[in-house]
C-alpha cells in the first residue's frame, strides 16, 4: 500500500512539474526544477537497481597464468640522510636479491626527482603469491643483517608506507631495462566501485601507449590504501615523455580512454623518479 502511495505521489509530481515548465517566468522554472528533483528522488527509491557482479574485480583484472604479488613501498627521508640511506638500502636490496634463500625480487628501486622530495620508491615482486610474501617476512625478521639494516634505516625516515598489489591481465610485465631512463609512476585514486570500468577502457587503450616502449607496468591495490591504480612509465628524457604522450592523442580511439576514465578518478599524482644503481630497471 505504501508504495502505491509513493507511486502516485510520483506521478503528481511529475505532472505539476510538466505543466509549470511550460510557463515561461523565471519563477515557474524555479519550481519546476524543484519538483523535478524530488520526482527524480522517488524515482530512484522505486527503481533502484544493483549490478549483480559474478567475481571480485580482483579476479576479474589480475593476470591468471602468474601468481606474482607486488609490493610497493614508498619511504620519506630525511633530507640529510638520502645519500646514506641509498647506500644502505642498495646493500641491503643486494644481500636479499642474491642469497637465494628468498622468494622475491627487486623489480625496480628509485629516488623521486620531481614530485615528492627526499623520497625512495620500490617495487618487489613475489613468485608464488601470499605464500611467497609471508615466507620472505618470516625468514627477513630472523636475519640478523636485514634486522640491523631496519633499525638504522629507521633513523633516518620521516615516515614509510605500503601496498600489496596485483598486475592488470592487458599490461606488460615489467622488464629489466637498460639506462638511461627517467620513470613516471602515475597514481590515481579511483571512485569505489569503478575497478572494472578502468580496466575495461585500458585494456583496449593500452595499445595506443605501447609503441614507443614506454609501458612498464600495470598494478592496481589489493591491501593498503584500495581502489588505488598505478601505471609506470619509461622515457629517455622529459622532452621524450612530453613527444610520446602527445603522439597518443593523434590515434583515433585515444581521447575516448580519456573521456571515460577521466570521471571515474577521484586524486591523481604524478612522480618522476630515477633509478638507483641496484635497480634493474634503469
Amino acid at each position: 500500500m505504501q508504495r502505491k502511495n509513493m507511486g502516485a505521489d510520483l506521478t503528481t509530481i511529475e505532472k505539476v512539474a510538466e505543466e509549470e515548465e511550460v510557463d515561461g517566468c523565471g519563477q515557474a522554472l524555479g519550481v519546476s526544477a524543484s519538483l523535478a528533483t524530488d520526482a527524480s528522488w522517488l524515482r530512484t527509491l522505486l527503481e533502484r537497481r544493483v549490478d549483480a557482479r559474478k567475481d571480485a574485480h580482483s579476479n576479474l583484472l589480475a593476470k591468471r597464468e602468474s601468481s606474482s604479488l607486488y609490493k610497493l613501498q614508498i619511504h620519506n627521508v630525511k633530507p640529510e640522510c638520502l645519500d646514506d640511506y641509498n647506500r644502505v638500502t642498495e646493500e641491503a636490496i643486494g644481500h636479499i636479491c642474491h642469497s637465494g634463500d628468498y622468494p622475491c625480487e627487486i623489480v625496480g628501486s628509485w629516488n623521486t626527482w620531481y614530485g615528492e622530495q627526499d623520497q625512495a620508491v620500490h617495487l618487489w615482486r613475489y613468485v608464488g603469491g601470499y605464500p611467497a610474501l609471508m615466507e620472505v617476512s618470516q625468514k627477513l625478521s630472523k636475519d640478523k643483517n636485514f634486522c640491523a639494516f631496519r633499525e638504522k634505516r629507521g633513523k633516518m625516515l620521516h615516515s614509510r608506507r605500503n601496498q600489496l598489489l596485483l598486475e592488470f591481465s592487458f599490461w606488460n610485465d615489467p622488464q629489466p631495462r637498460t639506462g638511461p631512463n627517467i620513470y613516471e609512476l602515475r597514481t590515481y585514486q579511483l571512485k569505489p566501485g569503478t575497478m572494472i570500468e578502468w580496466g575495461n577502457n585500458w585494456a583496449r587503450a593500452i595499445r595506443f601507449r605501447q609503441e614507443n616502449n614506454e609501458a612498464v607496468g600495470g598494478f592496481f591495490s589489493q591491501i593498503g590504501e584500495l581502489y588505488v591504480v598505478h601505471h609506470l612509465w619509461a622515457y629517455k628524457n622529459l622532452q621524450s615523455r612530453v613527444e610520446t604522450r602527445a603522439s597518443a592523442w593523434q590515434k583515433s580511439g585515444w581521447e575516448e580512454c580519456v573521456y571515460y576514465t577521466v570521471p571515474l578518478i577521484r586524486r591523481m599524482e604524478s612522480r618522476i623518479m630515477i633509478p638507483l644503481s641496484i635497480s634493474p630497471l634503469q
